[in-house]
Parts: C-alpha cells; structure tokens; sequence
C-alpha cells in the first residue's frame, strides 16, 4: 500500500543490458527529476535485488540478472512521469555514444567478450559487470590473448590470485578488481583525468590516488606514459603485488616511459619490500608513492619525483576564499569521496592531531560505529563499498555526503570541514554548484549559531577535464572555500585553522 503523497512505479525490461558504470549515472539523472524522491535503474541481479527490496520495491519473480529493473519513487504521478522522461533521455544519450563508439552503452552483436575480442583487435578488455559474474569474463578475454581491466568488485581474493596467475603465465595484465582508474596510451578508462602525455609511467593500487598524482605531474608540466592500476587489494599480503610485479615490468619495456612512481594505500609491508627489490632490478628507475604511517604523502612522492629528474617543483595551485583566514575551536571532520585521499588525510591529521575516527580507520580500535559519528576527530569515505551498496559512487551522486555536510554545520563540536571533490571522466558533469551550494549553507548556519565554520577542499582535477578545475575552484571559493590542488596540504592547511579548544 503506498503512503499518502507517494506514487512508485516499478519495471523489468527484459534483456536490456547496460553496464554498471552506465548505470550509476543515469540512476542519478532520473533521482534529479522533478518531484522524484527516490530512483534506482540496475540489473537485476541478486544484490540489487535485495537493495530494491530494502528500498521497499517489491521485484516479481522470474528476472534474469540481464533484465534492467527501474524503480521510481515520486510525490505524484507527474513526478514519475518526470523520472521515466530523463531515464528515456539518459538511455538514449547512451545509445547515441554507443553508436558513436562502436557499441558502447548497448547490446553488441557478439554473444560473449571472447567473440568480441575475436571480432576486433584489442590488446585491453574493460570488465564491468556483477562480481559473481565477473571472473568468467576476465578468464575469456585472458584466454584470447588480452589485458584485462576489471572494474568490478566483490571479486573473491582467490579469484583474484588465480587470474593474475594465469595472467603473467600469458605475459599479460589484470588491473583490478575494483580498478577504477587507468590511462593506457593516453586514452582514460573509467575515472580518469585528461593529462598531458609525457615520461611518468604510474602503477596504482589506488584509484584516487592515482588522479592526485596524475594531476599534480600535470600541473608540474609533466606528462604521463600510462597509468596502469592494479586493484586496491594487490599490495596486500593475500595478493602479494602480482599486477605490480607485472605492471612494472610492462612499463619498464615501454619506451616512453622514463621513470616508475608505484601509487598505493597503505600496503604490507613484506609485500613492499619484495617488490622493491624487485623494481631495483629494472633498468628504468622506480618511486614510491607508497602511503602509511613515516613515509611521504603523495605530494611529497610527486615533488621527490620531479627533483630527480630535474624538474622545478611548483607552487601547487591553491586558491583563498574567506576560509582562509579564520580559525575555530573544535574537531576536525572530513568527508571524502575518495579513499586514497581519505587516507591520506588521516595520516596527515593523526600526525598532528593524534587519534582519528573512521569507517576506514587507521587502526581497528578507530572504526566507527554504522551511524558514523564519534566526539573526536572524524574522516569518512563516503566511497566505501559499504556506503556504496545499491546506489552510485559519491563521486557520481554526492547525496549522502552533503547530508552529512548539513549535518555537521549544525554540530557545535565540529571546527573545521574538509572535503575531496574529484574531477575526470566517469564523475559528476558539474559537481561544483551543488558542493558550493552546501559549503554557504553549512557556514550559514554556523553563523546563525554564533560560530565559524571554516571549510577546505582538495581539489583533484586539470583544466583539460570536461568540468574544468580552475572554474570549480572558483565556484567554491566564492562559497567560502579555501581550495588546494595538493591533498595533503589541505589536510596540512585544515589543521592549521584548529584554535585552542577541545579538538587540540
């Protein structure tokens, strides 16, 4: 029985399949409709289902994971109409780059990847669909000869060493799972920036990670030869860096690539160490943007990298709103989209602050419960595969994470925000106004209550990418931002505007 005010349509198209990326995207443009309160278009596969049913949309019975579900719930009927008139826009801008670019955003002629790739010649399958559907897919393209980038998550860990087995006994490649970035001859899959070509070869076991430092070498002048991630779980102890190994040795074969710069999340340590013993082996040269507790941030592994090759270190772009000037008494809280970067910052702010709450933390004892809040120091990953379950990265649609910045402008104990956007293909169209947006709300309101609220955003981006990052800076900024390309000194800089009181 719906409630008073509410009118919800539900839909199964038989065999439309989409990919999951694809998706993500035009879930947000239909939840932006007029008088839509609620939207999820996905496969219907077992874990959408059950977030339709969490949802309160009951799926009839006999769908195939092929089969795309659309939810809509609205205020009237004429928000309904509304959400199923931008889902009809956004599946025919969809088909429209798909004719565009032989088949992307629609069903393709071959039945399986493999036929495909037989059809074509690639040398690198992108691999986007359910996990438990996933490693079938990358097993064919494989089998054919082909690299592997494998988008996907929820790919069991034994899954993951057995493909990358079978992938160096091919000489070949699996980036991934879950490997959101990549740049491969100058063309971006996934997230990915638009940067100049140059020397940088990049191994990434991070994908955020790895757009910093891609946009960091771009403002430094300097380009990059390709940027090939590895999945957030390679430097693990259970993976043991097997892409690394392999993606180093690919770039070290490359002859536009000059020097290495390994990019990861905390890794293990003997896994690190294995591999630079490794890298020390190769005749091209290897650094390490490695993060954890006692090594270099990655600003600090970018400008280390410059210096060696002789490169003038910048002045990071950083641009002043009236946040700059202003200090508070209370605790830090970021809200990050990315994880790399909310690791990052953690370490920055651990190191000076001391103890930090997270869903991500630093030391288990840290975590947070599943309401997210702590009286303390606080960073959350708004992109944690747990926060992400059914709805689109925050990347995409930023819905939770400026709740929470409203939410925070009302906490007498918060001092100062600190907030990641990050540019690129894949991410937001235009991410800026409605981050601008919350930021004056939240000071707004601070100020109504006799308080400051000074915010600080990281800012991952280059003027080449389609939402341009000098004019998001300036959106901001005329929100009261103070802006800085560099990650860890917004985080350096955040700290900073703490006074006195009870978050030192």
């Amino acid at each position: 029985m719906q409630a008073v005010g509410v009118t919800e349509h539900l839909e199964v198209r038989g065999g439309a399949y989409y990919d999951s990326v694809s998706l993500m995207t035009v879930s947000r443009q239909v939840t932006t409709a007029p008088g839509v309160s609620a939207a999820q278009v996905a496969l219907a596969t077992e874990l959408n289902l059950e977030v339709l049913a969490g949802m309160g949309f009951t799926v009839p019975g006999g769908t195939q994971p092929n089969d795309l579900v659309v939810a809509i719930r609205a205020t009237d009927q004429a928000g309904v109409d509304a959400g199923l008139s931008a889902l009809d826009q956004a599946l025919a801008s969809l088909h429209g780059a798909g004719a565009r670019a032989e088949g992307l955003g629609q069903i393709l002629a071959p039945r399986t990847l493999g036929a495909a790739i037989a059809r074509g010649s690639a040398s690198v399958a992108l691999v986007s669909v359910p996990g438990q559907y996933a490693t079938i897919e990358a097993w064919d393209a494989l089998e054919r000869g082909v690299s592997v980038m494998l988008f996907s998550d929820n790919v069991p860990v034994e899954h993951e060493v057995a493909l990358k087995d079978a992938a160096a006994s091919r000489d070949l490649l699996v980036m991934g799972p879950d490997c959101g970035t990549a740049v491969v001859g100058g063309v971006g899959l996934g997230f990915a920036n638009v940067v100049r070509a140059g020397p940088v070869g990049i191994v990434a076991a991070s994908g955020t990670g790895a757009q910093q430092v891609m946009a960091l070498l771009d403002a430094a002048g300097t380009g990059v030869s390709h940027c090939l991630g590895v999945g957030g779980r390679d430097l693990s102890t259970a993976v043991g860096g097997r892409s690394t190994r392999q993606a180093l040795a690919a770039l070290a074969a490359d002859v536009t690539t000059e020097v290495i710069l390994v990019v990861s999340k905390p890794p293990a340590p003997e896994v690190l160490a294995d591999l630079q013993r490794y890298a020390a082996a190769l005749d091209t040269p290897v650094r390490w943007a490695t993060l954890g507790a006692g090594r270099p941030d990655l600003t600090t592994a970018v400008e280390e990298a410059l210096r060696a090759r002789g490169v003038p270190v910048p002045q990071w772009p950083a641009w002043r709103g009236a946040s700059s000037g202003e200090s508070a008494d209370g605790f830090l809280r970021g809200l990050f989209c990315g994880g790399t970067l909310a690791d990052e910052a953690m370490l920055v702010v651990a190191e000076a602050l001391g103890d930090v709450w997270s869903n991500v933390p630093l030391r288990p004892d840290l975590a947070l419960g599943a309401d997210l809040h702590a009286p303390g120091h606080v960073v959350v990953d708004f992109g944690d595969d747990r926060l992400t379950r059914g709805r689109a990265h925050p990347m995409i649609d930023p819905t939770l994470r400026l709740e929470r910045i409203a939410a925070e402008a009302t906490d007498p104990t918060c001092g100062v925000l600190v907030l990641d956007l990050v540019l690129g293909h894949g991410a937001h169209p235009d991410p800026a106004p409605e981050l601008a947006q919350a930021v004056g709300d939240a000071r707004a309101t601070a100020v109504r209550d006799g308080r400051r609220l000074p915010v600080v955003v990281s800012l991952t981006g280059t003027d080449g990418d389609p939402q341009a990052v000098s004019r998001c800076a300036d959106t901001l900024v005329q929100a009261g931002a103070t802006v800085m390309l560099s990650n860890a000194q917004a985080a350096r800089h955040a700290v900073g505007l703490l006074g006195s009181g009870v978050g030192r």
